[in-house]
C-alpha cells in the first residue's frame, strides 16, 4: 500500500518516472485497481509511451467491466476512441464508439454520457465533415458535461463547436467559444490531456485565422499553465504550431528545430497526420532561407503525411523559374477549396496570396486581379489585420506591375506599417522592397534607398537569401540596394550532424539540447582558431567562409579528431559531416551568395558521419599538405547542370 501511495502521490505531483516505478513495483506483488491502471496509463502518456498507456488503458477498461462498473468503464472506452481519432485510426475509433453505445444504452446519465458526447462530435468533426452536427452534439455535451461536473469534455465540446462556428464563417462567436473554452480547460481543468486538445484547436483556428496575436496571447498563457502543472512543454502537434509562430516572427533556425523535434513526438504517438503539418514548416523555413533542394523534400514528405503542401511547393516552383507550372500548381490547389457545400474561404485566403505573386512574375494581370478580388471577400468575412496587410501588399504589387507607381505607394506603405505592427517581419520586409521599387519608379532614388535598407536589414537577420539576392536586382542605378557586388574567391565549408533526428529520439529533447550546445562550442572553437568566418547556421551545422583552402582543412580536420577524442573519452560524441569547395561568390554583407554557395552545401550532403568531401577546386588551391586524398569521383548535384569532380580527405592521424 505505501508503493501504491507513492504512485498516486507521484500522478497528481505529475512526476511521471516516479509514477510508473511505483506502479511496476506494486504490481509485482498483487494486480492494479482498474482506477490505479488509469492512473498508470496517464504517466505512461506523458512520459511518451503511447502503445504502453494504451494498452494500460485498455487492461482498466477490462477491469472496471469485471466490477461491473459500467460507467467508468464507457469513460475509458470513450477515451480510447477519442484517442483512435487523434491518430486518424477510424474504424478503431468507431469500433470503441459502438461499444461504449451499448455499455451506456441502459445506464443512467453519467460522466461516461458527456464522454461519449465527445466521441460523437470527434466524428462529426473529422469522419463526417458534417459541422452542424457539431455544433448539435456539443450543445447535447455541454448540458451532460456541466450536470455532471465534468470539465474534460465541457471544454473539449465547447472548443469543437467553435471551430465548427469558425469554419461555417461565424468566426467571431467561434472564437469566443474557444477562448471560453480554453480559459475553463486551463482553470479548472483536472485532465491535461483535454486541456493541451483544447488549446491545440485554438492554435489550429489561430493559424487558420491568420489571428497570430491571439496566438501569442494564449501561448503565453498556456506556457504559464504547463509549468504551474509541472508539464515539460509543447509537443506534438502543439510544437507544430509553435514552430509555426517562431517562423513567422523570424526565428527560422528554432522554429525548424521545433518542428524536427515534433517529427520524431508525432511519430511516437502514431499523430501521422500531424507529422504533413511538421514538414511542411519545415519546407517553409527552407524555401525562404533559399535552400530549395530541403524545401522541395520537406513538402514532399509532408504531402506523404496528407498535407497538401500549398502554397510552398507553388511557390517553390516559382523560385526555381518553372513559373508555368508554378501557375498551373497552384491554380489546382484552390480548385479544392471550392465544392457543393461552397468555397472553404479561409484555406483559399492563405493561398491567393500566392497565386497573385505567381501571376505578377507571369506578368498575368488579370489572374492577379481576380485573386484579389477573391481575397477581398476573405479579408470582408474574417476582418483582421493580417487579412487587411495580405490585401493591402497584393494591391500594391499589381499596382506596381501595372505601371501605377502612386497607388502602390499608397498601398504598400500602409501595408508594412501593418505587417509591423503585427510582428511579421518578412511580410514587412517584402513589402517594403516592393514600396523602394514603387517609389524609384517615380524618381525618388533618396527613399527608395531607405526602404530597400530597412527590407535588405531585415532578410540579412532572417539569412532570406534569395530574397538578398533579388533585392540587389531592384535598386536602381548606382545603389543595387546596398549590394557591394564585389566577388570574392572563399573556401566555403558546409558542416551537419548526421541523422540528427534519429538522435533526438533516442536521447530525448533536453540531452539534445545540451549536446548541441557543446557542439556548438566546440566547431566555433575550431573555425576561430583557423581564422573562419561563420557565416550562419545552418539547421544543425554551420556554412563557414575562409580565406585559404588549408585553413579550411585544417579547421575540418580539427573537428573531426575534437570529437573522436571526446567520443575516445567519454563514449560518445554526434557524427558530422562536412564538405568544402573553392569557389567565386557575391559578398552580400553578411552572406555570400551565387553558384559557388550552392555547389558547396551540396557538396557537404555528398558525406557520411566523420567524412570530409572536398571538391577538384578546393584540391587545387590545397597545394602540398599532410592529407591523404582518395581517387577522384565524378558526381551530379541537385540543382548543378554540370558534373561534380570530389574526392574524401583521410582526416585521421
Amino acid at each position: 500500500m505505501d508503493v501504491l501511495e507513492v504512485g498516486r502521490d507521484s500522478v497528481r505531483r505529475h512526476e511521471w518516472d516516479a509514477a510508473i516505478e511505483a506502479f511496476t513495483e506494486a504490481e509485482r506483488h498483487s494486480d492494479l485497481s482498474p482506477d490505479d491502471l488509469m492512473l498508470l496509463g496517464d504517466a505512461l502518456w506523458w512520459s511518451a509511451q503511447p502503445d504502453e498507456a494504451v494498452d494500460t488503458f485498455e487492461r482498466a477498461f477490462d477491469g472496471y467491466l469485471r466490477d461491473e462498473q459500467i460507467g467508468a468503464a464507457a469513460t475509458v472506452g470513450a477515451t480510447l476512441a477519442y484517442l483512435s481519432f487523434r491518430r486518424m485510426s477510424m474504424s478503431v475509433a468507431m469500433a470503441w464508439y459502438f461499444r461504449i453505445e451499448k455499455l451506456l444504452a441502459d445506464e443512467p446519465e453519467s460522466k461516461g454520457h458527456a464522454w461519449v458526447g465527445v466521441i460523437r462530435i470527434a466524428r462529426a468533426l473529422f469522419f463526417d465533415n458534417d459541422l452542424e452536427a457539431v455544433e448539435r452534439e456539443a450543445d447535447r455535451t455541454i448540458e451532460i458535461a456541466v450536470r455532471q461536473g465534468v470539465v474534460g469534455p465541457h471544454a473539449l465540446a465547447m472548443s469543437f463547436k467553435g471551430i465548427a462556428l469558425t469554419y461555417q464563417g461565424r468566426w467571431k462567436e467561434g472564437v469566443a467559444l474557444i477562448d471560453e473554452s480554453s480559459m475553463l480547460a486551463m482553470s479548472r481543468g483536472d485532465d491535461l490531456r483535454a486541456s493541451c486538445d483544447v488549446y491545440c484547436n485554438l492554435m489550429g483556428v489561430c493559424s487558420s485565422l491568420a489571428d497570430y496575436k491571439r496566438a501569442v496571447e494564449w501561448t503565453d498563457e498556456a506556457e504559464r499553465w504547463m509549468r504551474s502543472n509541472s508539464v515539460g512543454g509543447f509537443t506534438g502537434v502543439c510544437q507544430v504550431h509553435r514552430a509555426e509562430l517562431k517562423r513567422l516572427r523570424g526565428d527560422w533556425s528554432e522554429a525548424e528545430h521545433d518542428a524536427r523535434v515534433a517529427c520524431v513526438e508525432l511519430e511516437r504517438f502514431h499523430l501521422l497526420n500531424g507529422l504533413g503539418y511538421a514538414y511542411y514548416e519545415i519546407g517553409e523555413v527552407r524555401r525562404r532561407m533559399g535552400d530549395l533542394d530541403a524545401a522541395e523534400e520537406a513538402f514532399t514528405r509532408a504531402y506523404e503525411y496528407g498535407h497538401p503542401g500549398q502554397p510552398g511547393f507553388s511557390l517553390l516552383m516559382m523560385d526555381r523559374g518553372d513559373l508555368e507550372g508554378a501557375a498551373e500548381s497552384i491554380a489546382g490547389a484552390l480548385a479544392v477549396t471550392s465544392g457543393e457545400g461552397g468555397d472553404d474561404l479561409l484555406t483559399k485566403g492563405h493561398l491567393l496570396p500566392a497565386q497573385v505573386e505567381i501571376a505578377i512574375a507571369r506578368h498575368d494581370q488579370e489572374t492577379a486581379r481576380k485573386a484579389i478580388s477573391a481575397l477581398e471577400e476573405v479579408a470582408r468575412t474574417y476582418d483582421s489585420a493580417t487579412w487587411e496587410a495580405m490585401l493591402l501588399t497584393c494591391r500594391g504589387a499589381l499596382h506596381l506591375e501595372e505601371g501605377d507607381a502612386a497607388a502602390a505607394i499608397s498601398s504598400l506603405d500602409e501595408a508594412w506599417r501593418i505587417w509591423q505592427r503585427v510582428d511579421l517581419p518578412y511580410e514587412a520586409a517584402r513589402a517594403r522592397e516592393l514600396l523602394g521599387r514603387a517609389r524609384l519608379a517615380t524618381g525618388d532614388e533618396s527613399s527608395a534607398r531607405l526602404e530597400f535598407g530597412a527590407a535588405r536589414s531585415t532578410y540579412e537577420r532572417l539569412g532570406a537569401r534569395f530574397d538578398l539576392e533579388r533585392i540587389g536586382q531592384h535598386a536602381g542605378p548606382g545603389e543595387r540596394g546596398g549590394v557591394s557586388g564585389e566577388r570574392q574567391t572563399k573556401a566555403f565549408m558546409f558542416t551537419d550532424i548526421v541523422t540528427s533526428t534519429d538522435l533526438i529520439g533516442l536521447i530525448g529533447d533536453d540531452a539534445w539540447e545540451r549536446l548541441l550546445d557543446w557542439h556548438d562550442r566546440e566547431l566555433r572553437s575550431a573555425i576561430d582558431g583557423h581564422g573562419g568566418e561563420e557565416v550562419r547556421r545552418t539547421g544543425d551545422g554551420f556554412f563557414v567562409a575562409f580565406d585559404s583552402a588549408r585553413d579550411a582543412v585544417d579547421t575540418a580536420v580539427d573537428i573531426q579528431r575534437r570529437l573522436a577524442d571526446h567520443r575516445l573519452d567519454h563514449g560518445f560524441s554526434p557524427t558530422i559531416r562536412i564538405g568544402i569547395h573553392l569557389a567565386e561568390a557575391i559578398r552580400q554583407r553578411g552572406d555570400y551568395l551565387g553558384k559557388g554557395v550552392h555547389v558547396a552545401a551540396r557538396v557537404g550532403d555528398l558525406g557520411a558521419g566523420d567524412e570530409i568531401v572536398v571538391s577538384e577546386s578546393l584540391q587545387r588551391a590545397l597545394g602540398t599538405a599532410p592529407y591523404q586524398l582518395s581517387r577522384t569521383r565524378e558526381v551530379e548535384l541537385k540543382g548543378v547542370s554540370e558534373p561534380v569532380t570530389v574526392m574524401n580527405l583521410d582526416w585521421h592521424r
